[in-house]
């Protein structure tokens, strides 16, 4: 597990959450911890480090 830390696309508040860098692609959807906006979250990783991170607003 790797803490990764991003702007949320909604308030735009530096957050962090944990990435399981053991999975090489996620696709997964989470609450900010300071708005409780859903963000959707793309991960790629290799090796245990995070190659690519998306923080995405999900369309309503």
């Amino acid at each position: 597990m790797n803490e990764h830390f991003f702007q949320c696309p909604y308030c735009w508040e530096e957050i962090s959450m944990l990435i399981d860098t053991s999975v090489r692609e996620q696709k997964y959807i989470e609450d900010c911890e300071v708005c409780c906006n859903p963000i959707e979250l793309s991960v790629q990783s290799e090796d245990g480090i995070i190659m690519g991170f998306d923080a995405q607003n999900i369309e309503q």
